[in-house]
């Protein structure tokens, strides 16, 4: 395997150089993208792709992990290349994971040894892994054993989450969209609920995602205008549930006036710490998999109360909604993928950028860069003074903070009444290497 040392490198050396001709040349990028998708991570990898392409003198071409870290593991490499620059201006307004995605942990020596084997089989030098707090481990546990055995290769982490859980930055790419969406479901649907309550409907409650934190429940907040507004109770991960507080609150309301609107996040735990909704299904990272809180909270109010309730789960509604997402969570979404580009190449090994508000009046914004190693595998929940007293709302200062986070409208291009995405072609390279044997 090749090598890179201080002097020179060990292998493939010309006698009259100091290093090698694969050293010298223009290096490939890996990008790829990990964990729940968003309706702007393509933004995402718009901007590494457009920034690489800016930049040819020293990055060649980005390769595409199909599949997230999968797709080097078993070197189903996409060469976007292959995809036009028409192609590749429309990732900013498509949902879902252009590239596909993937929760998968790395565990063994033998996959990073495999990494290491396919970068150096496509001369990749520079490492993209666009994804949450558990991406952001695999990118740090990645850039540690290339500088260890001395890889040349420059390891960037991308923040991508809806959950808005990463630490240190301000708020996470993909959070905004998610927020305007709900904010935009519950002020909808409080309307709809309040024009029926006098014969029908008394209790909505609308679930939304949040294993741990509150933050996408706390953003149905900013569907309030003015006192009695909905949403009436927000239930968050970081309240211990209480029912006879919260049948009691329910009551209240619908006795004041005359329907409630609740939304509840799925992570929602009562007073022992456990999930109203454990489940026995976890996924890679040992993730209890989570949902189904609405039928449950409406069991209980149609059984206690005798109200008549409807639920829905936002789902991946919430964060596929690319129609209506917010123009500031896109042009962060964007803008992380094009820094991203200018850390690698200034060799800023083991960094993920992240945003940080400027303080004044009106809102801005700028991009920084922390040690991965402060990001991976740590979880920031919602502050206890964004949360009223009564443990069912949102402050003021939480308003101030969410609200400019779903500033503006960025609507992709319609085709006959329905939203215009574009497709990938979705070319991979050439295998170089035997088969992966997990």
């Amino acid at each position: 395997m090749h090598r890179a040392l201080k002097q020179g490198c060990t292998e493939r050396k010309n006698s009259k150089a100091k290093i090698c001709y694969y050293c010298a040349m223009k290096k490939n990028a890996f990008y790829a993208q990990s964990g729940g998708v968003t309706s702007v991570i393509n933004a995402t990898a718009c901007g590494v792709i457009e920034g690489a392409r800016k930049n040819r003198q020293h990055i060649n071409t980005v390769f595409a992990g199909q599949n997230g870290i999968l797709g080097a593991l078993q070197e189903n490499l996409i060469d976007t290349r292959k995809e036009s620059p028409r192609t590749i201006a429309g990732l900013r307004y498509l949902p879902g994971g252009a590239f596909g995605s993937c929760r998968y942990r790395l565990q063994k020596e033998t996959e990073y040894q495999r990494l290491a084997a396919v970068f150096d089989a496509h001369h990749i030098g520079y490492f993209f892994y666009n994804g949450g707090g558990d991406s952001q481990d695999t990118t740090h546990k990645v850039a540690q054993y290339f500088k260890k055995v001395g890889f040349p290769i420059t390891c960037i982490g991308i923040p991508k989450t809806i959950d808005n859980d990463l630490p240190l930055t301000d708020n996470c790419p993909g959070f905004g969209s998610v927020a305007k969406y709900v904010a935009t479901s519950v002020r909808e649907a409080g309307l709809d609920v309040e024009s029926m309550y006098v014969s029908s409907t008394k209790v909505f409650i609308l679930e939304v995602m949040g294993r741990h934190s509150g933050w996408i429940a706390a953003s149905a907040g900013l569907a309030a205008e003015q006192p009695g507004d909905p949403p009436h109770i927000i239930l968050f991960p970081e309240i211990p549930f209480d029912k006879a507080k919260v049948f009691q609150h329910i009551s209240d309301t619908v006795g004041q006036y005359g329907y409630c609107v609740i939304v509840a996040s799925e992570g929602l735990r009562d007073k022992s710490g456990t999930f109203l909704t454990d489940s026995a299904n976890k996924d890679a990272f040992g993730h209890v998999q989570l949902g189904g809180v609405a039928p449950i909270l409406s069991q209980y109010i149609q059984k206690k109360l005798g109200y008549k309730c409807h639920w829905a789960v936002a789902d991946y509604l919430q964060r596929s909604a690319r129609h209506i997402a917010s123009r500031t969570d896109v042009e962060q979404a964007y803008a992380m993928g094009e820094y991203a580009v200018q850390m690698a190449l200034k060799g800023q090994h083991g960094q993920m950028p992240i945003i940080r508000r400027i303080k004044g009046t009106n809102y801005r914004w700028k991009i920084d860069a922390v040690p991965i190693g402060k990001v991976a595998n740590v979880e920031r929940t919602l502050p206890k003074s964004y949360i009223t007293r009564n443990g069912t709302g949102i402050t003021a200062s939480a308003k101030t903070y969410l609200a400019p986070l779903i500033k503006g409208e960025d609507f992709p291009p319609f085709k006959n009444g329905l939203p215009h995405y574009v497709r990938l072609k979705k070319v991979t390279v050439a295998k170089k290497l035997p088969a992966w044997d997990k």
